[in-house]
C-alpha cells in the first residue's frame, strides 16, 4: 500500500487501513472501494492523509508500534475518562492501567523499533488519538532510555493523560477553527493547571502523573508554562512527554500547528536542543523515528518518482525507495535504490 492524500484520492481506490471514531466505531474499513460520497466525507472529517492498497506496492504494509485493536481501545478508554471527569466521576481505574500495562508490553516485546506510520485521524477524534500516539511515542522514547516497567507504566498513564485538563476549558474554544486570540491562547494554556489539580488528588495514580500533566510545556530554558522552570526542575519524564506531544502535533492535524513532515519535524526537534529538550533524549528519540515512513510518496535527486517501501533502522534518515522507470506510477519495470548503500541518491521532496 501506499500513503496519499485525500486531495489526491480517484474514484475506485481502496482504502488500505481501517478509519475509526473517536469512540472507536468503523467509519470506513480496510478494503472498502472508494465513491466520491465517501472521498467527500472524508474531506468533511477533516482526513487528509490516507493509505490506499496498490498492487505496485503490495509488499509494503507500514506498521504501527501498537496492534490496530489495542489502540482502538486505548482511544476508547482516555474518551471515557474524560468525560467521567467532565462530570465529577472517578476515572475507571482498571481498564486504564490493564490498557497502559498491555501498551507497555507490546513495546518492551518489540526488538527494534522504528515509528513508521502517520496517522489517519478526524477532527472527532483528534483529542484522543493525540493523547494515545503521544502515550505510545513517549513509551517507546522511555523504553531506549532503559527505564525500568514501573517506571514506563507511570510514563505511560502521564502521558496518556496529560491533556486531561482541557476537559475544563470550553468546547467550543477547543473546536475553533480561527487562529486563537491572546486572551484565548492564555485560556488554553491553564490546562496544564488544571489537569494537574485534577490528577492530583486522585489517590489511585502517582503523584508523578498529575506533575506530567502541569510540566509537560516546560522548557529547560526557562521559556515554558506554567511556571517557566528550567533545567532539572522539569521532572524527566515529563521532558520525554514533552517531546512526544510536540512531534506528535507538529505531524499531524487540527493541532492547531501548521502539519509538516516527519523529516521536517525531526529537524524542528533538533533545532530546540539546548532551548527546549536537553540533547540526549531527543537523540535517542529520533533514532526510533522513519524520518519518511513507508508508503510516503517522494521525488528523488535523480528526478525520478517512487515510494519508500522499506528502513534502515542503523539510519532512519536513508530508507529504500522503489521507483519505475516511466517515473508515472504506470506498470513497468520497477527497480529499487536503497539509500544506504547508494549514498549519492537522496530523497528532495515529499509528495503524500
Amino acid at each position: 500500500m501506499r500513503q496519499v492524500s485525500v486531495n489526491t484520492l480517484k474514484i475506485g481506490d481502496v482504502l488500505g487501513k481501517t478509519i475509526y471514531s473517536s469512540n472507536g466505531r468503523v467509519l470506513l474499513g480496510k478494503g472498502v472501494k472508494l465513491t466520491p460520497l465517501y472521498i467527500s466525507k472524508m474531506r468533511d472529517m477533516g482526513i487528509t492523509i490516507v493509505y490506499i492498497e496498490d498492487d505496485r506496492f503490495e509488499d509494503v504494509i507500514p506498521e504501527d508500534i501498537i496492534d490496530e485493536d489495542s489502540r482502538r481501545q486505548a482511544i476508547e478508554i482516555i474518551e471515557q475518562a474524560s468525560q467521567a471527569i467532565r462530570v465529577g466521576k472517578d476515572i475507571d481505574d482498571f481498564h486504564l492501567r490493564n490498557m497502559v500495562s498491555k501498551i507497555v508490553e507490546e513495546i518492551l516485546f518489540k526488538k527494534d523499533i522504528l515509528v513508521n506510520m502517520m496517522d489517519i485521524r478526524s477532527k472527532d477524534n483528534h483529542t484522543f488519538a493525540h493523547s494515545v500516539n503521544v502515550c505510545v511515542l513517549a513509551t517507546v522514547l522511555g523504553k531506549v532510555m532503559l527505564l525500568d516497567k514501573e517506571k514506563l507504566e507511570t510514563l505511560a498513564i502521564g502521558a496518556l493523560l496529560h491533556d486531561i485538563g482541557m476537559v475544563h476549558l470550553p468546547q467550543n474554544l477547543l473546536e475553533k477553527n480561527e487562529p486563537l486570540t491572546e486572551e484565548e491562547e492564555e485560556q488554553v494554556k491553564t490546562h496544564t493547571k488544571l489537569g494537574f489539580e485534577e490528577l492530583r488528588k486522585r489517590k489511585d495514580l502517582n503523584l508523578v502523573v498529575a506533575h506530567i500533566a502541569f510540566q509537560h510545556h516546560e522548557y529547560i530554558d526557562g521559556t515554558g508554562y506554567p511556571r517557566q522552570l528550567r533545567g532539572d526542575e522539569i521532572h524527566p519524564l515529563a521532558q520525554i512527554v514533552a517531546i512526544a506531544n510536540l512531534y506528535d502535533k507538529l505531524t499531524s492535524d487540527h493541532s492547531g500547528l501548521e502539519r509538516i513532515m516527519p523529516h521536517e519535524a525531526c529537524e524542528v526537534l533538533m533545532g530546540l536542543v539546548g532551548k527546549a529538550f536537553p540533547l540526549e533524549p531527543v537523540r535517542l528519540f529520533l533514532r526510533n523515528i522513519a524520518a519518511y515512513p513507508s508508503g510516503s510518496t517522494v521525488r528523488l535527486n535523480t528526478g525520478e518518482i517512487g515510494v519508500v517501501v522499506n528502513q534502515n533502522p542503523s539510519i532512519p534518515a536513508r530508507p529504500v525507495v522503489r521507483v519505475f522507470d516511466d517515473m508515472k506510477f504506470e506498470i513497468g519495470q520497477a527497480k529499487e535504490y536503497n539509500m544506504v548503500e547508494q549514498r549519492t541518491v537522496f530523497i528532495t521532496e515529499v509528495l503524500s
